[in-house]
């Protein structure tokens, strides 16, 4: 299982302190330090049936700053991607891959349910 995180974000730390609550071993990877890829979000996209909107951080700062609410409508889904994997600060955090299952943002019930 892999968790990108921002060690900052205290959204994230909730998350790791729920995962290692309950005994879920995972690879820690900070998403600042080692951004995820366009191959990388490409394929977490695909998997999580979600749509490419959903893993930009629309509450970041570099969000509002670039103005990404009025322009990603008007981008296609590669300059979306290329744009992910450009910052880690754009992508939403955490996420969570575990094999087939991308889960984007901390929803503690939903991970509950689904781990």
């Amino acid at each position: 299982m892999l968790f990108i995180c921002y060690p900052k974000c205290t959204t994230c730390q909730k998350a790791q302190k729920w995962l290692d609550s309950h005994g879920i071993s995972y690879e820690l990877r900070n998403i600042k330090e080692n951004n995820p890829t366009c191959d990388e979000i490409r394929k977490w996209h695909k998997a999580s049936g979600q749509p490419l909107k959903k893993f930009f951080n629309t509450s970041g700062m570099l969000y509002r700053s670039l103005e990404l609410k009025d322009k990603l409508p008007d981008m296609s889904e590669e300059e979306q991607l290329n744009l992910l994997a450009s910052d880690g600060m754009l992508v939403k955090r955490p996420l969570l891959i575990s094999g087939s299952d991308v889960f984007i943002g901390f929803k503690e019930k939903e991970w509950e349910t689904l781990l």
